[in-house]
């Protein structure tokens, strides 16, 4: 058979009739400028719109062994919330608060981040908010925003929906590196109050509580004090420079972070453990937030699915020696930081298994027990 012949175009074929608008990422870039200016750093070097963002990294010298940390992440399906609210100047925060937070755990003070955004259709004004989000959580956790890129696809995405990606840089001299090899039996955890869900879990939680559940973003719900939009779209909270005061500290000896992301605080926590270790944490020391309490009850999700799948309230724990842990406290609620501790880790017995195996295999055994408090 011969193939049919296509007809031909009359009209001229343009990179804006195919759908993506030049002119609109440029308006956008230019009104997003202000607000990276305000999360900087002095080792960035240059202005913001070159192909590279360049930082000067000098700073090493000051140390013995300096490793590089990196990271990326994004925010999952919590981006729904945002553009169902039409409200997106807090979802950069949480991408940052995911990027940043993992580069923590192991000391590294995080330098720099670069962003991604994909989007159906180029609305300069969304853009812009996105961005303002991402250099507010960069400015929260002392990093700079270097550098970025706007993606427009139309016929792949909707014109309203986006998606966004980040990446990010931190360094740590390899003396100073925490992790499982510092971790003893007799180290105290500490847990640092989440914000609510952060941006874990969301398909879940929008799975019960909007498609079968019935509620609406807009519904005031009581038992939150707000609407149920309100409550999903709460950022998560940064402990960049919570965690990095504590590990600069003389008075508090920190041996590992646990960031508490997808996966619970079971296999968060174990991955950080050696082999031989296991924590018991107490659910009896903190109340959830009232938001898991509704995707359970509503969804009759029963407690060991929230666990596995929710922070329940705590968003990063550290892991302390006995002798810190008042002045770990003391300098975390002196920073805002609600914290208190959760449990201790003992010698694992001979196969003793944890509630959940550690996130990226290995690790220690983590068991929660008893009763969360009223």
């Amino acid at each position: 058979m011969t193939p049919a012949t296509p007809e031909r175009v009359t009209s001229s074929a343009t990179y804006a009739s195919a759908g993506v608008d030049v002119e609109a990422g440029e308006r956008a870039v230019a009104l997003m400028k202000a607000s990276i200016a305000r999360a900087q750093r002095p080792e960035v070097v240059g202005d913001f719109g070159g192909f590279a963002g360049l930082f000067d990294i000098s700073m090493v010298t000051r140390f013995k062994r300096p490793l590089l940390a990196t990271s990326t992440d994004g925010v999952g399906t919590k981006v729904v919330i945002a553009q169902r609210m039409d409200k997106h100047d807090t979802i950069g925060i949480d991408l940052v608060a995911m990027v940043v937070d993992d580069l923590v755990v192991c000391g590294a003070e995080p330098l720099f981040m670069t962003d991604y955004i994909a989007t159906g259709r180029v609305v300069p004004e969304r853009i812009a908010s996105i961005v303002s989000g991402i250099a507010e959580g960069c400015r929260r956790a002392g990093c700079a925003l270097v550098g970025g890129e706007t993606a427009e696809h139309p016929g792949l995405l909707s014109p309203d929906e986006y998606d966004v990606a980040g990446a990010g840089t931190g360094i740590v001299d390899a003396d100073d590196l925490l992790g499982p090899d510092r971790v003893r039996v007799g180290d105290v955890a500490i847990a640092m109050r989440a914000s609510g869900l952060h941006s874990n879990g969301y398909s879940l939680a929008r799975h019960v509580l909007l498609t079968t559940g019935g509620l609406t973003l807009e519904g005031h719900i009581d038992v939150l004090g707000r609407t149920l939009g309100e409550e999903l779209l709460e950022p998560t909270r940064i402990y960049s420079l919570d965690c990095l005061d504590l590990a600069r500290a003389d008075d508090v000896d920190v041996h590992a972070f646990s960031h508490v992301t997808g996966g619970g605080l079971a296999a968060n926590l174990a991955r950080v453990l050696p082999r031989d270790v296991h924590v018991r944490i107490d659910r009896a020391t903190w109340t959830p937030h009232p938001v898991f309490s509704l995707v359970g009850e509503v969804g009759n999700v029963v407690l060991p699915e929230l666990e596995k799948t929710f922070n329940m309230g705590v968003g990063m724990i550290a892991l302390v020696a006995p002798g810190s842990v008042a002045a770990a406290l003391r300098r975390l609620a002196a920073r805002g930081v609600d914290a208190w501790v959760i449990g201790e880790a003992r010698s694992r017995a001979e196969g003793e298994d944890g509630d959940a195996p550690a996130k990226g295999g290995g690790g220690g055994a983590v068991t929660l027990s008893g009763t969360h408090s009223r």
